[in-house]
This record gives structure tokens, C-alpha cells and sequence, in this order.
């Protein structure tokens, strides 16, 4: 019996040292992911299981935190960690025992390898996720190729580009060691005030989830596996693009209806697009904190959108529910609140992990709802690749990092975004042979501001500034520069008289103002996260430079370079030519020349309308008629220039719209066209708008809706056809019982080159 039962054993025996030197099947490439996301939860611990919803700020930015900063200010800042308990040293430890499952703000390919090596110290070898607001561009690291921001690539009104720059960005990422870029930002900026418009794609629903969805399937393609692929963050759900007084954070009350055909559309084309992480809101959404809300967070994006990613918290805003919001009497509560109602991932902070042990050991959270949030997490590790290759070569970021073709990428999308405001005579473009002498000033000409928040400072050899691509457009140019400091609120007004003294000798003037966006600047920052504004004048004394350059009688070219839309009222009125060229990147300065010079033709659109005054907070639009019901007692009631309006140095014509039928059923498909014809002197593109108007409803519609767009370049001459199918998708909306669906009636489309009524073609048809 005794030979029987050890001959039994030794397969068994053989079978486990042979597993001894065999490596677990998670760490087997070869696995399918599900199997090794399950082999390897099944070895976690559950401290490690909440390791992995756990993020930190990289080390090095903590240190910088620790020596430049106080306690109070720390405690006070949105945007340097802080841990006051728990030093950067102690941060190495906690990743050797696995106790960190992700960092953001990792701005070195060196940092980067470095906690990854931190993290295969531990038990189980599971890499990090490394995160970065790689807004437009991998900004925040330096050398990398910066985009227009968002406001910027919108007015393009290309999704085709904004998904080529975040195929390249998503390159760069990989390259320097960052796996998950926090974007796309698709809020509908409905307030001016609001210092994040510049990150946002605009106004409008349509539009915005347009470029949103080609940024998710530039960053992760059709399916994120892979090495080159990052992952895309859909943020912020929902509702902070229209903050109480404009002001970042603040709360949000909107009704169902605006929320369901307004804010949230565009999240939805992000989540088709294949999105797998969203990013809370930090504002409360009709007294619920975003944070904690079943609503949204379980209602809506899991059972509603089978949403199958995971979702992270905004920077330490779990803790504001407790905090700010209120609507949890401890921190441990505001966990439990926002864990249980479905938050995946806490950004960022110590306190979190114990308290959420602590919660599961009292059964008053369910470890099925940590495995559930665990295994969504681990699913992207494995799919990155990390558990293969956690790091990068080092030697080889140089090779990805602003090569040649993401230069020209950076380069066209700066070109295309740029706006012709006015061009009152003609004035552009430039002739070389008559203005000679060129005097260029304003604070804005000659820094960084144009690459826009979320982007540190730049080698100087990166950037082409305002002055530096005038020089070189027009080299047979006598440019005259007059510089002013990068502080829009200290300018002096002896600097500004003294840059009206020099322009009097010069042929023609060019005065490049807007806003401050440098987020390496904080304290001289005007735009930007966090940099909210009251109104939306000229900061400082540059709408006085303006107008004492006009005064000299020189001809006067105005260039805004701003992340928001600015009121700058009498330089529209008064300024022969004035050029919104957004935050254009590092190439921002030669596509600005390029333009005024007329070597390339402007062909942008608004993406958001420009109001006369913050007193016309909020406009937009797709208003409803009512809302333009009576005049202002005092100025004028109409905006400053109007969504999807832009000039050209061509001129387009458009014929009346034919339709396909005048009356369909709900099924069918409608064929609205129009020929566009080039009556210009030279080629030009042009963005050809579609809107749609239900005429009766049972609730009030707005006045017009954008529902497709195509871009057109035509030989002077030429003439093309466009046409756009209307079906149940372009019509439908929320009845009055709150029902999807199309409602029977007369319905108008509208097309034509701006929202504008006197830019467009008109035509009624009826859903039978």
C-alpha cells in the first residue's frame, strides 16, 4: 500500500516543483486577458487589490512640491500634490511592496522607468499605470510635440487632423513612458468666464463630439492593444462647462432635458468610439456631487451606455464630498458614497486605500465591487503590454519625440485653426512691396503663451513666436519690434506710449494680445485651468495699446492669441483686420505669418460664439427664440461674431438646397444638397454647415442645430455639389414625455458657411 500511495505521488510531487519554476499563467503573453486578469486576482491580496485603485503623483513632482512650496499653499493648490503625512521617500516603498497602483505627473522618461523598477520589487511584478494630461500634445514633458489646444483644433472643423495628432501623441506618450492621457475634454463651453474653454472643442454637441471621437480613436485605435497605443479619458462627466458664475468647480444646475441634448451626446460618441476610462466632474450636478453620483456613474454610463471600462476620480475630489460638498460627514464616508456608487480609481492620495480596507472588512462595501473596479484596471495593464515590457528605451526618445512628421502635423492643424475675423479693404493679405516698415508689438508677439495651458516651458528652438515667423514669412520686411513683459496686469503705460512713438514711422502695425496661459507662470496666468474671469475684456492696459497704435494712423492688424472668447468690442468695430489665432503651438507664430502674408488662406470656423460683453453670459447659438426675446436696454444685443463664422481670402457662392422629396416618413433617408461655387481670384476651402430646425414641437427647440459639416477646397471657378443625408438620428429628440424620437411635422435645413441666418440657404420638408 505504502509503494502504491508514493507511486501515486509522484506525479503530484514532479507536477509541483515543475510549477515552481514555471512562470504563473498571468505572466503568460500568450493567455488570453480575461484568464490572466482572473489567474492573477486570484493571488492578490485585498490590499493589493485596492493598490490598484490607487494613484499618486510621481515622485519628482512631489519633491518639487515639498521644496517650493508651503504647507498653506500646498493645502490650497489644484494642481501640486501634497500628502502631508507621508513624504516622497515613502512613496518609493509603498511601490516596491505594491501598494501604488498608478502615478500621474511623471514628466521624464527617466522617472518613469524608474518607479516601474520600483514596482517589479514587488510581490506580484504588477507594472504602473502612468497618467498625464496630455491635453494636446504631451506638453507637460519637455521636447515633445505640441498641437493647438482643443478650442483650436475645433475650429478646424477636422476631426480627421485631430485624430492624426492624437495618433502621433499617443507615439509620443509611449515613448517617454505615460500610458493614459486625460483627454478628451468634451464639456460644451457654455460660459466665457470659464478658464478651461480652451480645452474644451466648443459650443456645440455635435461638433464637440466629433473631435472628441476622433481623439479617443487617435490615442487608442480600434482596440488599445498593443505598445503604441495610450489609453483616452472622456472628462469631465458632467456637467462643468457651466459652472454657477463661471467659475471652475462651482456647482451645476441644468435641467434633464439640457443635460440629455446638450451635455450629454458628446460622451456618448467618445464611449462609441470605444473610450474605456471617464473622469468625473468636480462640480456637484443638481445638488449631487458628480463624485458620488448612482446616477451617473451606475445609471447612466454603466447600464445605460454599457459602458465596460473603468471610471477615475478628478484630483483628490472624492475628498472635496466631504470637505466642500458635504454630503458625507467623514472622508471614509465620501469613499464608501463614491466607491460603491461606482468609482474605479481615487486620483490621488494615502488616506483612500485603508479607508476602503476597512470598509470591505466591515461588509460595508462589497469586495465584488473592488474585484469588479480591479479587473477593468488590470484588463488595460494587460492589454498595454505592460506585464511584457514595462519600460521604455531611453535611447530612443529622441528618435519619436517632435520628429519631422509630427512637426508638420503640429504645423497644418495650426494653419487650419486660425480665424479671419475682419478684413475690412482688403487690407490682407499683406503686400510685401507696400508695407516695408512693419511694426510689431503687444505682449503676446514674442513668448510661449502659444502652446496654451497644459504645456511647460519649451526649448526656444521649439517654438516659432508671433515676431520670429513674421521675420521668417516676409525676410525683405523692416519688422520694428517692441516687446512687453509676460504680466498682462503689470504693464506700464510708459511702455505703451512708448510703442505708439514707434509706430509712427512705420507703414503698417501689427498688436498681438489675449490672454496668459502658461502654466509655468501660475500667479501671471489669465486663462486656463482654474483662471476663471468676471468679464472677458483685454487684461491690463493692452486694449489701451490698441487703440493708441490705431490712433497714430497706421494701419493696424490685431492678432488674439487667448484660450476664450474675448470682448474685444471696439477693436471689431474699429480694427481694419483682426486674426483669432486661439493657442496654436509651437508653430503658432509662422502659421500667424503665414497667413497675414497670404502664403497660406485661412479657412477656419468659430467653434463658439464671441459675445460683445460677459453680460451676454451665456449665448450660444442653438438658443431657444425666447431667449433673444428683447434687446438690452443698453449696447447691442447680437454677439460679436457668430458660431461657424470665418473668412477667406476666396469668396464661395451657394445655390438654393434641394431636396431629395418634400415629405419622408420617419424611416427614410433625405438627400438635402447645395453646389458651392469658388467666385474668387484663388483656390480656398471651405466648410460647408448644416442645420436643422424642428418648426413645431411639443417642447421648445432651438432655433437651429448644427447636424453635419463637410470641408470643400476649390480652384477659383470650380464648383462642387454637397450633399448631406438628413435621417431619424438628425431629428430626433426628447418629447415632453422625456421619449427619444422623431416627431411628425414640418422641419427646416438650413446650409450654408456660418450659423449666421443671412449665410444660409433655406428649405422646409415634413416628416409624414
Amino acid at each position: 500500500m505504502r509503494i502504491y500511495l508514493l507511486v501515486m505521488m509522484l506525479p503530484i510531487f514532479f507536477s509541483a516543483c515543475s510549477d515552481k519554476n514555471k512562470d504563473p499563467l498571468y505572466l503568460d503573453a500568450s493567455q488570453p486577458v480575461e484568464k490572466r486578469v482572473n489567474d492573477l486576482m486570484n493571488r492578490m491580496t485585498l490590499q493589493e487589490k485596492v493598490a490598484q485603485m490607487s494613484q499618486y503623483v510621481g515622485i519628482e513632482h512631489m519633491k518639487a512640491a515639498e521644496k517650493d512650496m508651503t504647507v498653506e499653499e500646498m493645502k490650497k493648490s489644484h494642481a501640486k500634490g501634497f500628502y502631508p503625512d507621508l513624504h516622497s521617500t515613502e512613496l518609493i516603498e509603498m511601490t516596491k511592496q505594491g501598494l501604488i497602483g498608478s502615478f500621474l505627473h511623471v514628466i521624464t522618461s527617466e522617472e518613469a522607468n524608474r518607479l516601474q523598477s520600483y514596482a517589479m520589487q514587488s510581490r506580484l511584478k504588477i507594472p504602473l499605470l502612468i497618467g498625464i494630461d496630455a491635453i494636446h500634445g504631451t506638453g507637460l514633458y519637455r521636447g515633445a510635440t505640441i498641437y493647438p489646444t482643443p478650442i483650436g483644433q475645433a475650429a478646424t472643423f477636422e476631426p480627421e487632423l485631430a485624430e492624426k495628432a492624437s495618433r502621433q501623441t499617443a507615439l509620443e506618450m509611449r515613448a517617454t513612458g505615460t500610458h493614459w492621457a486625460f483627454t478628451p475634454n468634451v464639456e460644451v463651453a457654455r460660459d466665457a468666464r470659464w478658464g478651461r474653454v480652451g480645452e474644451t472643442f466648443g459650443e456645440d454637441p455635435f461638433l464637440v463630439g466629433q473631435m472628441g471621437a476622433a481623439t479617443v480613436r487617435g490615442l487608442q485605435t480600434s482596440d488599445f492593444t498593443g505598445q503604441d497605443k495610450v489609453l483616452a479619458c472622456t472628462k469631465h462627466f458632467i456637467g462643468g462647462s457651466q459652472p454657477v458664475n463661471g467659475i471652475n468647480g462651482a456647482p451645476c444646475d441644468i435641467s434633464d432635458r439640457t443635460l440629455h441634448e446638450v451635455f450629454m451626446p458628446p460622451f456618448k460618441d467618445c464611449l462609441d468610439a470605444g473610450a474605456y476610462t471617464f473622469m468625473m466632474a468636480h462640480n456637484e450636478l443638481n445638488g449631487v456631487p458628480c463624485h458620488t453620483s448612482k446616477y451617473l456613474m451606475k445609471d447612466i454610463l454603466r447600464d445605460t451606455w454599457k459602458f465596460n471600462g473603468f471610471i477615475v476620480s478628478d484630483w483628490m475630489d472624492i475628498e472635496q464630498v466631504h470637505e466642500k460638498h458635504r454630503t458625507a460627514a467623514t472622508l471614509k464616508d465620501a469613499y464608501l458614497q463614491s466607491v460603491k456608487n461606482g468609482m474605479d480609481m481615487h486620483m490621488h492620495g494615502p488616506e483612500f486605500a485603508d479607508a476602503i480596507i476597512e470598509l470591505v472588512n466591515e461588509k460595508e462595501l462589497p469586495m465584488s465591487r473592488v474585484d469588479d473596479a480591479v479587473s477593468k484596471i488590470l484588463t488595460a495593464k494587460f492589454k498595454l503590454g505592460l506585464f511584457e515590457n514595462p519600460y521604455i528605451d531611453e535611447k530612443k526618445v529622441s528618435q519619436v519625440l517632435f520628429s519631422a512628421e509630427h512637426r508638420e502635423t503640429a504645423l497644418e492643424m495650426a494653419r487650419k485653426s486660425i480665424v479671419l475675423l475682419k478684413n475690412d479693404n482688403n487690407l490682407l493679405p499683406l503686400d510685401g512691396d507696400r508695407y516695408k516698415k512693419v511694426f510689431v508689438t503687444g505682449p503676446n508677439a514674442d513668448n510661449q503663451t502659444i502652446l496654451g495651458d497644459w504645456a511647460f516651458e519649451q526649448p526656444d528652438s521649439c517654438v516659432t513666436t508671433v515676431i520670429e515667423g513674421l521675420r521668417m514669412v516676409s525676410p525683405q520686411t523692416d519688422f520694428d519690434f517692441f516687446p512687453f513683459a509676460t504680466n498682462l496686469r503689470t504693464m506700464e503705460i510708459s511702455r505703451v506710449l512708448q510703442a505708439k512713438d514707434r509706430a509712427r514711422k512705420a507703414d503698417l502695425a501689427i498688436v498681438v494680445v489675449g490672454e496668459n496661459s502658461m502654466r509655468y507662470m501660475w500667479k501671471d496666468k489669465t486663462c486656463g485651468e482654474n483662471v476663471d474671469r468676471y468679464e472677458l475684456s483685454l487684461v491690463g492696459l493692452q486694449q489701451q495699446l490698441v487703440e493708441e497704435i490705431y490712433a497714430t494712423g497706421v494701419p493696424t492688424i490685431v492678432v488674439l492669441v487667448n484660450g476664450r472668447p474675448l470682448s474685444t468690442e471696439w477693436i471689431a468695430e474699429n480694427i481694419p483686420a483682426l486674426v483669432e489665432a486661439w493657442e496654436p503651438g509651437p508653430f503658432g507664430g509662422q502659421a500667424v505669418a503665414e497667413i497675414l502674408y497670404g502664403k497660406v488662406n485661412p479657412e477656419a470656423k468659430l467653434p463658439i460664439t464671441i459675445p460683445r460683453s460677459a453680460g451676454q453670459v451665456q449665448t450660444y447659438y442653438n438658443h431657444k427664440q425666447t431667449s433673444k426675446w428683447f434687446p438690452y436696454g443698453t449696447g447691442k444685443s447680437t454677439n460679436l461674431f457668430e458660431f461657424g463664422y470665418g473668412l477667406n481670402y476666396s469668396s464661395f457662392e451657394f445655390s438654393p438646397v434641394k431636396l431629395s422629396a418634400k415629405s419622408i416618413n420617419e424611416q427614410d433617408t433625405l438627400c438635402a444638397s447645395v453646389e458651392v461655387r469658388n467666385i474668387g481670384e484663388r483656390a480656398g476651402t471651405e466648410v460647408v454647415q448644416m442645420y436643422i430646425r424642428d418648426c413645431y414641437s411639443s417642447v421648445v427647440r432651438p432655433l437651429k442645430e448644427l447636424k453635419g459639416f463637410h470641408k470643400i477646397t476649390l480652384q477659383p471657378g470650380e464648383s462642387q455639389t454637397v450633399t448631406f443625408n438628413i435621417t431619424a438620428k438628425e431629428l430626433s429628440f426628447y418629447d415632453i414625455d422625456m421619449n427619444y424620437g422623431v416627431e411628425k411635422g414640418e422641419f427646416e435645413v438650413m446650409i450654408g458657411n456660418s450659423s449666421r441666418d443671412i449665410d444660409l440657404q433655406r428649405e422646409l420638408f415634413t416628416i409624414k
